[in-house]
């Protein structure tokens, strides 16, 4: 449809929908091109038809917006995440609505990094879903380990570090190296048999696989498959040090302990000597204290038994005569004698107890004892 002006006098004067317009069929005579960019602001939702996103320049920081509908998003399964760098095949136009000028994307391929980050992602999501990285299959580090195995290049840096790091807090340490490949094709699997060999070693209580940073090509190999399944399968403790703090690499998911450098994981695997042997003066400390304690305890012990033990004899002497006055009293209680105080009397005939009054006759003589004494008497 053409684009008409209003004429006043001599001026053509396009409303703003007209100069939209305008802009957005001119727009359609530029052809499809390439365009290439960060993603950013992904925007994808179930309910919309269309999906938008960014297109940033990561060098002067540009942006361009654009938009594609979601079936043919989705039906490339390209899975992108924001910072993906991509190729965005589509043409320019107008959203004539809002004025704002936008890429129509008709299709979008991975460029640089951006197929490697999908690959790794899927890993990670793939290895997660095992159990490789759950915290609680991590071991605990030894706190005096025997010996450490250390796995490294020869990059003379990560390895010094490392060393340096254990020998400062720990000169006791005995530490086993394995220099290997850290980069290139040939790394994840030269440093699989070297974590196996040094894992062979007698004695080797934790391992820590160390390289002294690099780019994202460079710590490719640590997201080896093979080499994460080999951390998180190994018989000791690993500790990595790979890269810098934002490097992540797989294999410090699947570590027992991640150190951001090798200095850190120097300081990870071995104690303070100096703090070991204040901690042990302490407990020496509290060893003697404790015997003193106890010494105290069993000499107020002793001397409680020997107060007793030496006032026995005059105790035990003390209950029998208590008991002995105690069975006097039952004997009185019991005694002929203290039925005669109370008035009655013992008669008795030829020496025998007189019990009935047809034990005797009249004219009989009886003896008759009393409280205070004895009579004869007759029986009449």
């Amino acid at each position: 449809m053409k684009v008409e002006p209003i004429v006043y006098g001599d001026r053509k004067v396009y409303s703003v929908a007209a100069f939209n317009r305008g802009v957005a069929q001119w727009l359609t005579r530029l052809p499809t091109i390439w365009v290439e960019g960060e993603v950013t602001e992904l925007r994808r939702q179930a309910a919309w038809q269309t999906v938008f996103f960014t297109l940033k320049d990561p060098d002067s920081g540009s942006c361009l917006s654009a938009a594609m509908p979601r079936g043919q998003f989705d039906a490339l399964r390209l899975d992108l995440r924001n910072g993906e760098r991509v190729h965005v095949y589509g043409r320019p136009e107008l959203w004539e609505q809002k004025g704002e000028l936008r890429l129509r994307t008709l299709s979008i391929e991975r460029f640089g990094h951006g197929e490697h980050l999908a690959a790794l992602e899927r890993l990670k999501r793939k290895l997660a879903a095992e159990g490789l990285f759950a915290e609680s299959r991590k071991r605990p580090l030894p706190r005096l380990p025997r010996t450490i195995g250390l796995v490294t290049g020869n990059d003379v840096a990560a390895k010094r570090d490392v060393l340096t790091s254990i020998q400062a807090r720990f000169p006791p340490a005995r530490v086993v190296v394995a220099e290997t490949y850290v980069q290139g094709p040939r790394a994840a699997a030269a440093m699989v048999d070297a974590l196996r060999a040094i894992c062979s070693e007698p004695e080797v209580d934790v391992v820590v696989l160390a390289r002294g940073g690099g780019g994202f090509d460079d710590l490719l190999p640590f997201s080896d498959e093979r080499l994460v399944r080999a951390v998180a399968t190994c018989p000791v403790p690993v500790v990595t040090a790979i890269g810098h703090e934002q490097d992540t690499p797989l294999c410090d998911l699947a570590a027992d302990r991640r150190a951001s450098t090798p200095t850190a994981a120097g300081r990870l695997v071995v104690p303070d000597l100096e703090e070991l042997l204040a901690g042990l003066a302490r407990s020496r400390a509290a060893l003697a204290r404790g015997a003193r304690r106890a010494l105290d305890r069993h000499a107020q012990r002793l001397a409680h038994t020997h107060d007793r033990l030496r006032r026995a004899p005059a105790l035990l002497v003390e209950r029998r005569r208590a008991a002995l006055a105690q069975a006097e009293g039952r004997l009185r209680a019991l005694s002929p004698r203290a039925t005669l105080d109370r008035g009655y009397a013992i008669v008795r005939h030829d020496g025998a107890l007189v019990r009935s009054s047809t034990a005797v006759t009249s004219g009989d003589a009886i003896a008759v004892e009393v409280a205070d004494g004895s009579f004869g008497a007759r029986v009449v």
